[in-house]
């Protein structure tokens, strides 16, 4: 149930879901998968006739990363497209193998699959699972030291998330609450 005001008449026309979930493996190891999906609601005609409701798009990722974000094996699946020529554009996945989740993910990205060596759906996909994997790994860490009943290590740096959000103002309630020896903290500007 949509908690937002009541929209105008209107018809369905397309869906993007996309499903993101990381995993803690017994070997130590983080996956993280991502799924995106994109149905019309109506028959459509492309390269061929698509039924409403059947995938345009269909693709899948799977990175398996350490504690420090390093990606360790990286594969695609691309069940569903829209042209077959597009079922090749995960074939670069394995480029992103070395490649650490963290500042210049983006440009390491680019590097491995940017422009018509890949597929922009899967590039997008890669911005989610990025944020999955910040969510998983230090989660899991918090939740094994609590478990152990480890007190939580004080931060000396703050956490990436620090200063990126109104909840996350060096400024605001939530930093005197969690983290108050960064009250007033300022980031220094990149490349200074």
């Amino acid at each position: 149930m949509s908690l937002l005001p009541e929209p105008a008449p209107r018809q369905p026309a397309h869906t993007r879901a996309i499903t993101a979930r990381g995993f803690r493996r017994d070997d130590g190891f983080f996956d993280i998968e991502a799924e995106l999906i994109d149905t019309k609601a109506y028959d459509s005609q492309g390269e061929r006739f698509r039924p409403a409701g059947e995938p345009v798009h269909r693709m899948q990722i799977r990175l398996t990363i350490d504690d420090a974000l390093v990606v360790q094996a990286a594969v695609a699946a691309m069940p569903n497209t829209p042209f077959t020529e597009c079922t090749p554009a995960a074939d670069p996945f394995g480029a992103l193998v070395g490649a650490r989740i963290g500042p210049g993910w983006r440009k390491q990205v680019d590097a491995a699959m940017g422009g018509i060596r890949g597929c922009t759906h899967l590039r997008e996909l890669l911005g989610v699972m990025a944020t999955v994997a910040f969510q998983t790994v230090p989660g899991w860490h918090r939740h094994e030291r609590r478990q152990r009943g480890e007190p939580a290590p004080v931060a000396t740096e703050p956490g990436y998330q620090m200063g990126q959000c109104l909840g996350w103002d060096f400024d605001g309630p939530v930093i005197a609450r969690i983290a108050p020896q960064f009250i007033g903290y300022r980031r220094k500007p990149k490349g200074g």
